[in-house]
């Protein structure tokens, strides 16, 4: 597999490397990034998870028991679940979304996609990512799928990372632009 050289510089890159070559060798890719989408939602979602793989203060068995625990409640396959245990014992939890990021960027490749990260204001509605997808595939020559978050501070538009590609449409943007200008 044939991945850039800016995902294995990385630590996390070289840890979701390490599982996606592992989860392509036994024939778990889908299920092991099924399992990283769960974990990045519990991530966004719950304070005293993000605690428990950031906390300098909890020993290396006692991190590995927490996130055993907390795969088990999540239902995560037994690939993913021994992973976060060496993340644990290797004291990389910290580095979890930054892994979780990088696996499904090399899973979009292998796929023959690219992964678009967009923020925007408010939700978007289906119709609007089905549109934005078309938009990106057509710029970039490759099939998308979208990482969506959302920022209210943006307060209107989009903000699209796509490879080494931003696109900043936001009215933040445009704000502070004007404003700068404004200064002369």
């Amino acid at each position: 597999m044939e991945t850039s050289g800016g995902i294995q510089a990385s630590l996390a890159g070289r840890y979701a490397t390490a599982l996606f070559e592992l989860a392509r060798d036994s024939g778990k890719t889908e299920a092991v990034e099924a399992s990283l989408s769960t974990l990045k939602g519990a991530l966004a979602e719950s304070q005293d998870f993000r605690d428990l793989v950031t906390s300098p203060l909890l020993s290396r068995t006692d991190a590995a028991k927490g996130v055993a625990g907390v795969a088990k409640a999540l239902k995560l396959d037994p690939l993913t679940v021994n992973f976060l245990g060496v993340l644990a014992t290797n004291r990389r939890l910290a580095k979890t979304a930054d892994i979780v990021r990088a696996f499904s960027a090399l899973a979009a490749d292998a796929r023959g996609e690219m992964t678009a990260e967009v923020v925007s204001a408010h939700p978007l509605s289906d119709d609007q990512v089905d549109a934005l997808k078309a938009q990106l595939a057509q710029r970039v020559g490759r099939k998308i799928s979208v990482d969506l978050s959302v920022d209210p501070s943006l307060l209107g538009g989009l903000v699209v990372n796509i490879g080494s590609q931003r696109i900043d449409s936001s009215i933040k943007t445009r704000l502070n632009t004007l404003a700068h200008a404004m200064k002369g």
